[in-house]
């Protein structure tokens, strides 16, 4: 899906999702978001431990979105705070088709550009009829919670962070990712007998597990992901209950995946 108007980063829709970019790694920034919580990433940086940082980003957060306030109120208000990153990420984990799966594809259109190729059904267009399925779901969600995409952009700002202390910016991750519906995704180009380029949806779910993988399809496919497509892995917060199975949330494009054959 190419109609893709504005996005709030450093680098045009076009750039983001296209194969190019992807093989040739660059840093992504989202307008604005570490200027304005500078201090933030200030502290981050003179913190050696990385479970330290997680309990200074999730306090700030805290406190920043007023997360710590929910348990004391029973309004709509109350409620809507309650609902914060944290239960969105758990949502997407379940089930990346729920109401909290649209609300972080729609954070992934509004952010880098990109609009869902898929939420339930196949998205063949922003203009069509299959598209307002997955709208009336980010609404839906977004009206559950304060500021979600604010949250959300911080969020990606310090996984991109805590990635740069570990992975070159110019480098890539190894990700495996199993399917049983390899043959629903758009195939862009066929470069050899396993090895395609494929446009995933803006936002899809990876393991860094190659046997995980095989736990969710027929066909695994392994591709090298830039650091700066990943919006959250499992390994982030180390102190919260989300702890996923090496899982990465891989934001989409046209990736080089390959087949992997099992061996077993």
């Amino acid at each position: 899906m190419s109609e893709s108007g504005f996005n709030l980063c450093n680098y045009p829709p076009w750039v983001i999702a296209s194969r190019h970019f992807n093989e040739h790694p660059r840093s992504l920034e989202i307008q604005g978001v570490r200027h304005v919580n500078r201090f933030l990433f200030e502290r981050l940086e003179t913190i050696d431990s990385p479970g330290e940082r997680a309990v200074v980003f999730n306090d700030y957060m805290s406190v920043k979105f007023q997360l710590h306030h929910w348990q004391s109120q029973t309004d709509t208000a109350g409620r809507s705070i309650r609902n914060s990153y944290l239960r969105f990420l758990r949502g997407w984990m379940m089930d990346s088709n729920s109401v909290e799966g649209a609300v972080l594809k729609g954070w992934v259109e509004s952010r880098m550009g990109l609009p869902p190729t898929f939420h339930k059904i196949p998205i063949p267009s922003i203009h069509s009829s299959e598209y307002m399925t997955f709208a009336i779901d980010r609404t839906k969600g977004s009206a559950r919670t304060n500021a979600i995409n604010s949250q959300l952009d911080l969020l990606y700002e310090y996984c991109q962070f805590e990635l740069r202390k570990v992975h070159p910016e110019d480098g890539f991750i190894r990700l495996f990712r199993g399917t049983n519906d390899a043959n629903d995704h758009e195939l862009v180009e066929k470069i050899g007998k396993r090895e395609h380029i494929v446009r995933l949806n803006n936002l899809v779910s990876f393991t860094s597990d190659e046997e995980r993988a095989w736990e969710f399809g027929d066909t695994v496919w392994e591709i090298m992901a830039p650091p700066s497509k990943i919006f959250f892995h499992s390994g982030l917060l180390p102190n919260s209950i989300l702890k996923g199975e090496g899982e990465y949330l891989v934001i989409g494009g046209e990736y080089r995946v390959k087949h992997i054959v099992c061996t077993v």
